[in-house]
């Protein structure tokens, strides 16, 4: 509590800084279509077993609780199907085919960067796969975190000192230090830290072809992390009297 006609500068800090990413996440789809749906399963179900071998051929592991930050991991994590159907440009009517499509959700991720290479090769060659975009991450225990937040709380403080100094005082201590929107009043949107830069198309490593040079080479993108805060300080020595 701070007491009655005790000045409190509210103020807000925030900082920046830029760090390698720990790892990459390539969420996919592989889409294959039958004469029925029993086939299509079974085509989708022979798809993924040759995706799911090629990426144990490099170290993957499937994703599981005690796996998640192994160097190369996998999760086929939903399948569907639907009636294949296509309009036609005479009556613009929707008609079904009679053919049925299987699509098989899989999530793949790398944090050894030295496998990228071989897994760009390695999934250009599976035409049934489609990359839907490429995602760069920073983990929430990456010891960056705690250098960016403290820094943000500096800022704060040399904010403050500022404050204070420009009404002829100075700050004279802590009264809340809180992410934004803890201390009432709007918050700017995102919460207190956010991570930028992270998603990329990846259409390229859609694209098949056979395994090869031709892959994409994929380039670890540097993350800009950003850690916001808000302060209030009492300060002392203030006065708006005319000297």
């Amino acid at each position: 509590m701070t007491e009655a006609n005790t000045p409190v500068l509210s103020v807000r800090g925030e900082a920046r800084q830029t760090v390698p990413p720990d790892s990459v996440v390539l969420p996919a789809a592989i889409t294959v279509s039958g004469s029925a749906k029993p086939q299509a399963l079974r085509e989708a179900a022979a798809a993924l077993e040759r995706v799911t071998e090629g990426l144990r051929s490099l170290g993957g592991q499937p994703l599981t609780a005690d796996t998640e930050r192994a160097p190369l991991t996998w999760s086929a994590y939903s399948a569907s199907t639907h009636p294949d159907g296509k309009h036609d440009p005479r009556t613009g009517e929707y008609e079904l085919t009679g053919r049925v499509t299987a699509t098989v959700a899989v999530i793949i991720t790398a944090r050894d960067f030295a496998l990228l290479d071989p897994l760009g090769n390695l999934l250009a060659g599976h035409e049934e796969l489609a990359i839907h975009h490429t995602g760069w991450n920073v983990d929430p225990d990456n010891p960056a975190w705690s250098h960016v937040r403290a820094a943000a709380i500096h800022s704060a403080i040399s904010k403050g000192r500022d404050y204070a100094a420009a009404l002829g005082g100075s700050l004279l201590q802590v009264v809340h230090i809180a992410d934004v929107g803890l201390l009432g009043g709007e918050s700017s949107g995102g919460g207190p830290q956010r991570m930028s830069g992270g998603w990329f198309p990846a259409a390229a490593m859609a694209t098949a072809g056979g395994p090869q040079s031709g892959a994409p080479s994929l380039d670890p993108v540097p993350q800009e992390l950003v850690a916001t805060i808000e302060a209030r300080f009492t300060a002392s020595g203030i006065s708006l009297t005319d000297s």
